[in-house]
């Protein structure tokens, strides 16, 4: 399974330099999980740098995968992993969401680098 960043949904939609990174991710739905935080993110910031159907679009192709709301065990594991780990509050819940899932955490956030369990490669 696979949790992407919305640092590496961006890029991908954006065909940044590290889009083909998360290409392998991003394109084999049938293993990709999304944490609900991710949807948020990607629609705000698509929505403020193009038009709100640019903004809709990303969200449909996110949701191809495995939508995973934030509920309270997921809400508890991510503050524990936050303090743990100093992690803000959206990347603790993503990385609470790989491990809730088994799944390999992708991103391009320089916060979890050095991360057991996530795929990280630094934004050029």
């Amino acid at each position: 399974m696979n949790v992407v960043d919305s640092s590496g949904w961006l890029e991908y939609f954006a065909d940044g330099p590290n889009a083909e990174f998360f290409a392998p991710a991003v394109e084999n739905t049938s293993e990709l999980v999304i944490p609900s935080i991710s949807i948020y993110e990607v629609f705000k910031i698509v929505l403020q740098q193009r038009e709100e159907s640019a903004a809709l679009q990303a969200i449909a192709v996110m949701q191809q995968g495995i939508v995973v709301t934030l509920d309270t065990n997921l809400a508890l594991n991510a503050a524990k992993i936050s303090i743990e780990k100093s992690l803000p509050m959206a990347d603790s819940i993503m990385l609470a969401t790989a491990l809730s899932y088994e799944a390999i955490l992708w991103t391009q956030d320089s916060d979890f680098s050095g991360i057991d369990g996530v795929k990280y490669i630094e934004k050029t």
